[in-house]
């Protein structure tokens, strides 16, 4: 006989398996589990996060309430986060989870072990890896691949923005509730910790993000450059492992242009978004992107590339500046935001107002709650 979930000894239990790990927060991922996770422990519901093992120096087994299980990997760049998906989809299918929230589209293959384990599984499938440059021939052909598999294999395929929903409609026949990414609104609380990077507040352009071609860093290098501007350019990120792209790009470093790699103090990171003049973004391939939504949330001026995605996380303009794919269009807006620092002004101001209930990470991990709930009652939770 089945237990009913909605009895009080009886919490529901979550395995979360696709991130790094837990509490670490590298990139999107990490910081939606750790957002999400934290808030279903809050509500009493069991929740294990799966760890990259060695990314871990100690080993405890809970953290804040969290259960934490470290699973190996092969350390290499294309197999590294398939091998651990793999195992840890074998160890949550073989122990008492009601529901495995699995994250990136990469791990859709996966859905068939915890189909034949008959484990209720939902998927967040994230961006358009497919597409993306840095995955050419057979990358993109596997990213595709999986995430038809995902749309077969997975109870519930989540999107993080309408745009993409589409997408899987109309690539694969696929519908999916959308649950976007949240974010934390915040303001400027330490302006001299920019002071290190010899910057002056208002006076630099932000690029926050990998230095990988599907940012658009390139692009918007360039367009500064032909801008003639007076502030300067910083931007922020690198990629771990040796590029050519990334290194041509850093090649172009001055005392106008200035590449300072990873930031990994969230309050230095904070106040380079509050102090810049504007922030720019090339993201191409994303759904709700996370440095956006940051940029959003801590009251950033922003220009961002003109694409579907960046069009529904800014409203069509309300809260954002678009430029074209041309080098060209970056030189205009940047022109443009020089000689208006009122219009630019007002960008700041409203920018938060962008973070509305959708983007709150309260309200997406009430959408997930109602997606398990609906999983565990009829098997099956349509969008």
């Amino acid at each position: 006989m089945k237990k009913n979930h909605n009895h009080t000894n009886q919490p529901l239990k979550i395995a979360i398996i696709g991130s790094r790990g837990y509490p670490i927060v590298y990139s999107g991922y990490e910081t939606f589990v750790k957002e999400v996770s934290e808030r279903l422990v809050a509500q009493n519901i069991d929740v294990r996060v799966y760890c990259q093992k060695h990314l871990f120096t100690t080993r405890p087994k809970h953290v804040n309430g969290v259960e934490l299980v470290y699973m190996p990997t092969v350390q290499t760049k294309s197999l590294n986060q398939l091998v651990h998906s793999f195992f840890s989809m074998i160890h949550a299918c073989c122990s008492k989870t009601d529901v495995i929230l699995v994250v990136n589209a990469a791990n859709g293959p996966f859905g068939l072990i915890s189909l034949l384990a008959q484990k209720k599984t939902l998927i967040n499938v994230d961006g358009l890896e497919w597409l993306r440059p840095k995955w050419k021939g057979l990358g993109a052909a596997y990213f595709k691949f999986a995430a038809k598999l995902a749309t077969l294999f997975y109870n519930t395929i989540i999107t993080d923005a309408e745009a993409m929903r589409q997408v899987y409609l109309n690539t694969f026949n696929s519908d999916s509730k959308v649950i976007a990414y949240g974010a934390n609104i915040r303001h400027s609380k330490n302006p001299s910790l920019i002071n290190q990077f010899g910057l002056t507040p208002n006076e630099y352009f932000l690029i926050v993000g990998r230095l990988i071609p599907d940012n658009n860093s390139d692009l918007i290098l360039e367009g500064f450059k032909k801008a003639n501007s007076n502030k300067k350019l910083v931007i922020v990120g690198d990629v771990p492992y040796q590029d050519a792209y990334a290194q041509k790009m850093k090649a172009q470093a001055s005392d106008q242009i200035l590449f300072v790699g990873y930031v990994t103090d969230s309050e230095v990171l904070a106040e380079l978004y509050h102090q810049s003049y504007a922030y720019l973004h090339g993201h191409e391939y994303g759904g709700t992107n996370p440095t956006m939504l940051k940029a959003m949330a801590y009251g950033c001026a922003i220009l961002a590339l003109d694409t579907v995605f960046n069009r529904e996380m800014l409203e069509n303009g309300q809260f954002g500046w678009f430029f074209q794919k041309t080098s060209d269009s970056v030189a205009l807006y940047l022109q443009q935001a020089e000689h208006n620092p009122q219009a630019v002004q007002i960008l700041k101001e409203k920018a938060r107002d962008g973070i509305t209930q959708k983007y709150n990470w309260d309200e997406v991990t009430r959408a997930y709650v109602t997606v398990f709930k609906a999983l565990m009652t009829n098997g099956k939770s349509h969008p």
